[in-house]
């Protein structure tokens, strides 16, 4: 089983930047891709963005040009991979709980994964 912990959210003012961290742990050896998703207040949690472990990232629509992943998939001594989200010229909208997540590619674009974080709140707001 992965356990997994976000980290980095908080209250930023419109325009203003973050960068989310997530670290993934345990069964991490069959993990392909993360992703980070959010949810907001009365809405179905949404994939924001993905990066597989070539690489190849993903973003919705809503986000693209504004938000960034990243991953450090090096499975270092401590058995841990790490995925960023930075995210720059935020917006009211934009306001949710995050969560990141890790398993294959199909799992991740589908969202249909048992086990998440307690996730992390960001809320944009002057």
């Amino acid at each position: 089983q992965v356990q997994l912990v976000e980290s980095g959210g908080g209250l930023v003012q419109p325009g203003g930047s973050l960068r989310l961290s997530c670290t993934a742990s345990g069964s991490i050896v069959s993990v392909n891709a993360m992703g980070w998703y959010r949810q907001s207040a009365g809405k179905q949690r949404e994939l924001v963005a993905s990066i597989t472990a070539g690489g190849y990232t993903n973003y919705a629509g809503s986000v693209k040009g504004r938000f960034t992943i990243s991953r450090d998939n090096a499975k270092n001594a401590k058995n841990t991979d790490t995925a960023y989200l930075q995210m720059n010229n935020l917006k009211p909208e934009d306001t949710a709980v995050y969560y990141c997540n890790a398993g294959s590619d199909y799992e991740i674009v589908m969202g249909n994964l048992e086990v998440w974080g307690q996730g992390t709140l960001v809320n944009v707001s002057s």
